[in-house]
């Protein structure tokens, strides 16, 4: 129940908002948009509401916005997106992937200011543990604040690396307050392959809250940050040098039943990340995706005269035939790693 609960509000707000921006630019520039749509297939919910039928469909894996006059085989008029200039008509392709992209700033922001970020707190208290680590093996707990380990006094963090030195492989002394009561019990460190002496522990955390100009600034340093990652890794799966790792709508799913379950905020922080990530999809330069339109419409531009009917629908052809591969491809990933 989480799981599909979860689905539906994490890409029902990513749609939502990118259709959201083709569809407030389209009106800004005075293009008459007939429906604006969320999701696929049959109608639940219809309204018309004016010159514009607004609906909710069964399959919410997308949505649409029908703008008038896209086709030059409709009736064209003033209000047509083809008799629009063509920094418009950019604005509005471009414009779902932008406020994808302003959603992340908005989300993040808001997390930064009203919760805060986690950071590593500087008090030896394990926030989490290997399950299958020296620690546990010792039966430490989550919560458990070590004060001693080898006979050598722990006041803060940093101190248990310093008291763990040279004790790799050997059973030694270590001493946690657990719920007001002092627990001695033996740990042996393992050895890392650098050669340090380590029990299978991290920190717990602290959330730091931010100024709301600070917060502003980490909120698109940490969206540009993304996208950057996002294409690097993408040019590194098309020219080989990394593994394609894509997730379908079925990993998506399974991942936000997992983020839900941990709390609001980190479903919250996962459809920024995914809704980002839709942003750059999105503006690939593939037919059928708006990057794709984009192109059509600068060559068109540039070369002051439209492809052909027929080119076109080859063109749009290949970028569906793609788009399906691509999924049914990942949805194949998804269900063999269940």
């Amino acid at each position: 129940m989480i799981t599909m609960l979860a689905t539906i509000f994490v890409f029902g707000v990513i749609v939502f908002i990118h259709e959201l921006g083709h569809f407030v630019t389209a009106k800004a520039c005075g293009m008459r948009v007939d429906e604006f749509a969320i999701g696929f297939g049959p109608a639940l919910v219809k309204v018309q509401k004016g010159e514009t039928l607004y609906s909710i469909r069964a399959i919410p894996l997308g949505g649409y916005n029908k703008i008038a006059g896209m086709s030059d085989e409709e009736e064209l008029d003033d209000r047509s997106f083809l008799n629009k200039p063509t920094w418009q008509r950019f604005i509005v392709i471009s414009a779902g992937a932008v406020f994808n992209f302003l959603l992340a700033i908005l989300i993040v922001f808001s997390i930064l200011v009203i919760s805060g970020a986690p950071s590593p707190s500087s008090e030896p208290v394990i926030g989490r543990m290997h399950s299958t680590g020296p620690a546990a093996i010792a039966h430490l707990e989550v919560n458990d604040k070590i004060t001693s380990i080898n006979g050598k006094e722990i006041t803060k963090w940093t101190d248990i690396a310093i008291a763990l030195q040279g004790t790799q492989k050997h059973a030694i002394p270590i001493v946690v307050e657990r719920n007001g009561q002092m627990i001695e019990s033996t740990i042996i460190p393992m050895e890392t392959d650098n050669g340090r002496a380590i029990i299978g522990i991290n920190p717990s955390s602290i959330m730091t809250k931010y100024p709301i100009s600070e917060a502003a600034y980490r909120a698109v340093a940490y969206t540009v940050n993304i996208v950057h990652q996002m294409i690097t890794g993408l040019w590194s799966m098309i020219v080989g040098t990394e593994e394609a790792q894509l997730a379908g709508p079925v990993g998506v799913a399974q991942m936000a039943g997992e983020v839900a379950q941990i709390g609001f905020v980190y479903l919250l922080q996962f459809t920024a990340i995914l809704s980002i990530n839709l942003g750059v999809i999105n503006l690939l330069p593939l037919p059928v995706l708006d990057g794709g339109h984009l192109i059509i419409i600068l060559v068109e531009s540039i070369t002051r005269r439209k492809l052909p009917p027929k080119a076109l629908q080859y063109i749009q052809m290949a970028g569906l035939a793609l788009l399906l591969f691509i999924f049914l491809y990942t949805t194949v990933q998804d269900i063999s790693r269940i």
